[in-house]
């Protein structure tokens, strides 16, 4: 460190610090110039005279549309028994992992899982 300090004739403080701290007050500066310039929306604006209809984020839109398949009585397998058996199927994955074909299985079940969430996902967001 020594041997650098008088290669360049600059330390640490107060060279290095006051160039850090320029470059961090100008990134700041331009994100919030650029925060200002173009504001985030408040959102989707809200009709009051339509009835409503609960609609959930996109990441829960595939657990929406399992309920739309399993009403009523049924809505229990389709809320609780068919994520918790996906989710251990998941953790399941590095097991099954072994053998002559075990990375094209694992990755066969990863995929068709990734599949069938893509679908689900996109089938509930398309269908109002």
């Amino acid at each position: 460190m020594a041997s650098q300090e008088r290669e360049t004739g600059k330390k640490f403080y107060p060279d290095y610090l006051t160039e850090i701290l320029f470059v961090a007050f100008v990134v700041i500066e331009i994100t919030v110039v650029l925060a200002m310039a173009f504001p985030q929306g408040i959102g989707r604006q809200i009709d009051f005279s339509a009835p409503y209809r609960p609609k959930p984020e996109w990441y829960f839109l595939w657990l929406y549309q399992l309920v739309r398949y399993f009403p009523g009585r049924a809505a229990f397998f389709g809320t609780v028994v068919i994520p918790i058996a996906s989710m251990v199927v998941l953790i399941c994955i590095p097991y099954l992992d072994r053998g002559k074909h075990g990375r094209l299985t694992a990755s066969a079940i990863g995929m068709a899982l990734l599949f069938v969430f893509i679908l689900f996902t996109l089938v509930a967001a398309l269908n109002p």
